[in-house]
């Protein structure tokens, strides 16, 4: 079997656990709030993080090296996680995949600050054009701006974030101690933010699956990407993972009578190709 086929492979993956991450948030937000998922999310991902870890004696990797560094990136992925659930509760799915997949945009906006690299003029031209599809999906001045298209979109800068700061992580710190890191931390700001007036909701024996559910779609879908990425480029696999939006419409369609809307799909068109683009031409 070819590395294509075998990534692709892998995306499936990735999209079945992206698809059902959605499905599982949506499920638990009528009982628990974004700080509650957050927190049992990352519960579960510490216990799945430690048993992988000392099934493949990979924990002795972890370190305190980078440990502000590491804060930062969680914080800004703890972020964009809850507006992301939030976002999952009040807009169409399809609206909301849309949305995220303007992260390659921030990512090119954001790297010459962060880690002094230079927007390059393909760069500038699929930012131009990203920016366009989103002004699409949103529909300013037909609609009111809801408050649930202003959290995806944010949603995607703290995901931008997350993926600079994980490029800079992985230059000296192990994946093993990156998800320990990650799983820990959240946890704590979910503590935090969850417990901040006394009160964090038990879930009900209905809600723990769909918990369960979210912290190993979460870890899984990252991973199948990562692995996905190691064997293609992503010229290749970035075309797969826009299946995503396709799969999410429809699901969205049958199991909460979602409209299809056409502007959602244009918008996301234009901005994969923005995308495409800079990773096709820009990578030249």
């Amino acid at each position: 079997m070819s590395n294509t086929l075998r990534a692709a492979f892998w995306m499936i993956g990735a999209i079945v656990s992206f698809t059902s991450m959605a499905i599982a948030g949506r499920a638990v937000s009528f009982e628990l709030d974004t700080f509650e998922i957050m927190l049992f999310r990352s519960l579960t991902g510490i216990v799945i993080v430690l048993a992988v870890g000392t099934f493949a004696g990979t924990l002795r990797q972890v370190n305190s090296a980078q440990l502000g560094l590491h804060g930062i990136r969680n914080l800004a992925h703890f972020t964009g996680q809850n507006l992301w659930f939030y976002a999952l509760t009040v807009i169409p799915l399809a609206q909301v995949f849309a949305l995220e997949f303007t992260t390659p945009i921030w990512v090119i906006l954001l790297s010459p600050l962060l880690l002094g690299e230079r927007i390059t003029a393909i760069g500038a031209v699929a930012a131009a054009l990203g920016f366009a599809g989103v002004m699409i999906v949103t529909q300013p001045g037909a609609t009111a701006i809801s408050s649930g298209t202003i959290a995806a979109a944010t949603a995607a800068i703290g995901f931008a974030l997350t993926a600079i700061f994980t490029r800079k992580l992985t230059r000296t710190q192990t994946i093993t101690c990156i998800l320990f890191w990650l799983t820990t931390m959240q946890a704590v700001f979910g503590l935090i933010a969850a417990g901040y007036d006394g009160d964090i909701a038990v879930p009900s024996a209905a809600s723990v699956p769909w918990l369960v559910l979210i912290g190993c779609a979460g870890l899984l879908a990252h991973f199948c990407l990562t692995t996905a990425l190691s064997l293609a480029p992503a010229s290749i696999v970035m075309p797969i993972d826009f299946i995503r939006l396709p799969v999410i419409a429809i699901v969205a369609a049958q199991v909460y009578a979602e409209p299809l809307d056409p502007l959602v799909f244009a918008g996301a068109a234009l901005i994969f190709g923005a995308n495409y683009m800079n990773i096709r031409f820009g990578s030249r």
